[in-house]
Order: structure tokens, then C-alpha cells, then sequence
């Protein structure tokens, strides 16, 4: 995952795109229930950048008169599927692949994900022997549009030990010492990071913070953790409950944080420190603190990775109406949430 940009790529520079040449359109429009494939190659690449965006979550100037729904962020799911696989290694709602799960957009810059001025991108290389990229709107009443571009290297022949990137979705409503995984997957590969939405049922409450990494690598049941970290936010690279409060850092920040409101949102990337795996691997925060002030709350979370090669997701994607189990969402809190 190290720079060479001042090395000449091999291949042919393409890019993915939902402009259509013909009719001159930029976007596909996705109606509710329905999924579109933006992208699809049956000849070796990498993908070197995603950009996207879509309306439906702010105002529209130019269309007065559509209906906004935040909800959009996390029922616009976005699905990528390598060599060929019929489970989609890649499966995600779009805010969160992107990095934030509240059903919100901020701006925030980080090296390999960020929302970018009303744009969402991503710079994970993501190699393959073939490559479908999709998109499904959970929305019960709203169409949406899709800007899609991606750059990629059509290739004679991956380059040898080419991993396929995997992002694992997560969402649930927990107890206050239940484990929260974001994570699991059988094969051989290494770990890059994580993005991780938290908020307590509670208001003015963040001891959800309290619990530390545990990462098992190539455990059998009931085998200890082989990293285990001293608090959540000491993982994401900051102290005292982020008390200095939101940044954007290369490979680590905080793009939301509402103590009021109990809302936080986290990502840490690993290059130098990537966690490499044999067999599996599980990565998960556990609390280990005792007493009546460990609250509910719910968690939102997306995992990357790479493995030797292409793995369907070991859990299917929750229901819509498990997507927006948050307590509370900004601008709708007056509308009865599940």
C-alpha cells in the first residue's frame, strides 16, 4: 500500500463511469427496491479510486420540490463481487463504506476514504481477475441518482500475491457489555482498518469508549485475543473520550463527534501496522468494566481487509429496518425510528 507515483504504471489507464456516451446522461437512477450494475470487466485490472455521490440526503436546488431523506446514506448500498464470486466480497451502505454511519455527511479528508466536499471517494487498491460493482436502493418511497467513476489499470496479469479488498458491514443495538464485533473472516490475508459509528441510548453519555481491541488471529474457540488494547478510542489513536474533539487525520480521526447526543464516529487505517492472518481472524471491542454505568447503545461499522483471494462476506446484509436502529438521527428525530 505504499506510494509509487513516480513509477509508471503497467497496463491500460480506464475508468468505470455512469456516463453514457450515447444519451449524454452523467447518472443512472436508481428507483426504490431496484439494483444497477454501474461497472463490469471480465479482464484482469485495479481499481485505483472510487468517486461517487448522490442527492436525497440535502436539499435540491435544481428540484425544489423531491423529498430529503438522510435515511439515503444508509439504504443505498453499494456491492462489489471479484472474479466471478455470486457473494459479493464488498457489501455496504454508502455512508458507511465511506465512513460514517449516522445516516449524516461530513466533510472530512483522510487518506483512503473521506466525503469530500458533497463527493465520497475511496483510494483502497482493489485488484481483480474480474469485477462487478453494484448498487441497491432499500429506499421505500425515494429514487435516488448515481455519479459513478473509477479509475482502474486494465492489466495483461495481476502482478503475483495481488490480495482482493473485503469490507465487512456491521449494525446492532448492544448492551453495555456485550462484545461488539466488526469483524470475522476465515482465509489467509491482513487487516487495514476499520470505521466505527457509535451512539448510547442515553444522552450526554460516551462509555461505550471504555472498551479496548480484542483481535484474534488464528484462534480456535475459545482461544485468547493475541492483541488486546487498553480503550476504544486509545485504538482509534486518541484519549479521554477524543477530548479535543473532531479531526481528520491520513489514517486516523474523528469526522463526527455529539456528546449531547451520545454520537461518535471513528476510523484507524493500518499500513506499517497492518494485523496479518493464516487461517481467521476476529476482531472485536470488548468492555470488561463492571457496574451500572455500562449503558445501551448501537454501533454502526464497516472492516477492510485483503485475503489471497476472493471471499463472500460471512453475514448477509440486515434488513432495512435493522439499517436504522440508531437511536436518533439529525434533522428526522421527531419521526418514530425502529
Amino acid at each position: 500500500m505504499q506510494s509509487n507515483i513516480h513509477h509508471k504504471k503497467p497496463g491500460r489507464s480506464r475508468q468505470f463511469t455512469t456516463f453514457n456516451q450515447e444519451t449524454k446522461q452523467k447518472v443512472v437512477t436508481l428507483e426504490p427496491g431496484q439494483t444497477v450494475t454501474v461497472a463490469e470487466s471480465d479482464r484482469p485490472g485495479q481499481i485505483s479510486r472510487i468517486w461517487l455521490t448522490l442527492p436525497g440526503w440535502f436539499w435540491p436546488h435544481w428540484e425544489p420540490n423531491r423529498p430529503v431523506d438522510p435515511s439515503i446514506l444508509k439504504k443505498v448500498i453499494i456491492r462489489i463481487y471479484w472474479d466471478g464470486m455470486d457473494r459479493p466480497s464488498i457489501e455496504a451502505p454508502v455512508g458507511d463504506f465511506f465512513g460514517i454511519g449516522h445516516s449524516e455527511y461530513r466533510h472530512y479528508l483522510s487518506k483512503y476514504l473521506g466525503m469530500s466536499s458533497g463527493g465520497f471517494y475511496s483510494y483502497f487498491p482493489m485488484p481483480y481477475e474480474k469485477v462487478r460493482i453494484e448498487f441497491q436502493n432499500l429506499h421505500e418511497t425515494n429514487a435516488t441518482d448515481i455519479f459513478f467513476n473509477a479509475n482502474y489499470q486494465e492489466l495483461d496479469e495481476l502482478p503475483e500475491g495481488s490480495g482482493r479488498f473485503h469490507c465487512l458491514f456491521r449494525t446492532a443495538r448492544l448492551e453495555g457489555r456485550d462484545s461488539l464485533m466488526i469483524m470475522e473472516a476465515e482465509g489467509k490475508g491482513h487487516f487495514v482498518g476499520c470505521s466505527l459509528s457509535m451512539q448510547a441510548e442515553q444522552k450526554n453519555y460516551l462509555a461505550y469508549l471504555e472498551a479496548p481491541e480484542h483481535i484474534y488471529l488464528d484462534f480456535e474457540e475459545g482461544s485468547e485475543a493475541a492483541i488486546v488494547g487498553t480503550g476504544l478510542e486509545d485504538y482509534f489513536n486518541g484519549g479521554w473520550y477524543f477530548r479535543d474533539g473532531e479531526f481528520a487525520g491520513e489514517l486516523h480521526g474523528v469526522p463526527l463527534k455529539d456528546a449531547l447526543r451520545s454520537m461518535i464516529t471513528m476510523y484507524r487505517f493500518h499500513e506499517e501496522d497492518a494485523i496479518s492472518f493464516e487461517r481467521n481472524i476476529r476482531v472485536a471491542f470488548e468492555n470488561h468494566w463492571k457496574g451500572g454505568h455500562l449503558l445501551p447503545f448501537w454501533y454502526s461499522s464497516t472492516a477492510y481487509w485483503y485475503q489471497e483471494e476472493a471471499s463472500g462476506l460471512r453475514f448477509d446484509l440486515p434488513s432495512a429496518e435493522q439499517l436504522m436502529s440508531q437511536y436518533r438521527i439529525r434533522d428526522v428525530d421527531h419521526q418514530s425510528i425502529p
